[in-house]
């Protein structure tokens, strides 16, 4: 007869797992010795080198007991349906592998690789992390929504990077999320957007223009976060201009 500790070493396993495999109901509690110490035999041994077999391949202690008595064609089916259960887990497993992966490539995360070229670049005219990061949200929203016009859009971000005007302005726009909604320099922000909104072709703002919700939403964000957005808009709409995301002409205010 064999102690506990000698049941687990021919078996193969841990004492502790001989008595999770007790608690489960798995391996029947053996009778005890005169002093109160289970006492195993080979049968015991036996048993616990299937449970053991089972569960090293992959199959849930639920179905354990459920194998064990299981007859040949019905051992085959149920093998069957926990090995496809099993390849499942494997690609799910394997999905979750490359999403970690993305998160470790940073901008990759959600976004298709000529929005990261694009990001990148910003970084490289000298464009502040902080409004790279702003940017990447505002485009993952984006993507998101609408992922087979980001190349479209994409080109046409980086097409207007080609401008200095445009290069010094994104430079110059970190400052100005810091400023107060009532910075009188917000009005110098605001004249020289509306130059730069007075190059793009008349029918340029239409074909980039997003879809109503999505673009309120953006615009939203830019309220938000921003202490000097109204103050923006309002001279904007001085010039004839509305809008922050989907920019259109109007007539303008006095």
């Amino acid at each position: 007869m064999l102690t506990i500790s000698q049941l687990a070493v021919y078996a193969g396993v841990t004492v502790r797992a001989v008595r999770h495999y007790h608690a489960k109901g798995l391996l029947p509690e053996p009778e005890r010795d005169h002093s109160g110490y289970r006492r195993y035999n080979a049968t015991a041994v036996v048993e616990l080198i299937r449970i053991r077999t089972l569960a090293d391949a992959g199959v849930p202690l639920s179905r354990v007991q459920e194998l064990l008595a299981a007859d040949d064609d019905a051992f085959a089916a149920a093998v069957t349906e926990i090995d496809q259960r099993l390849r499942d887990e494997i690609r799910e497993r394997q999905r979750h592998r490359r999403r970690i992966a993305l998160l470790a490539a940073g901008d990759s995360l959600a976004l298709p690789p000529e929005a990261v070229a694009y990001l990148t670049r910003l970084r490289d005219v000298g464009v502040s992390e902080e409004m790279v990061e702003a940017e990447r949200d505002a485009w993952i929203l984006v993507a998101a929504q609408l992922p087979e016009r980001m190349p479209f859009y994409m080109t046409m971000k980086s097409q207007k990077l080609n401008d200095p005007r445009v290069r010094e302005l994104y430079r110059d726009l970190t400052d100005v999320t810091r400023w107060t909604g009532e910075d009188p320099r917000l009005d110098d922000v605001a004249d020289r957007l509306a130059v730069e909104f007075e190059a793009v072709p008349e029918d340029g703002w239409d074909e980039g223009a997003l879809p109503d919700d999505l673009a309120d939403l953006l615009d939203a964000v830019f309220l938000d976060s921003v202490p000097g957005a109204r103050r923006i808009l309002r001279r904007l709409e001085h010039h004839g201009w509305t809008g922050w995301t989907n920019i259109r002409r109007i007539q303008p205010t006095d």
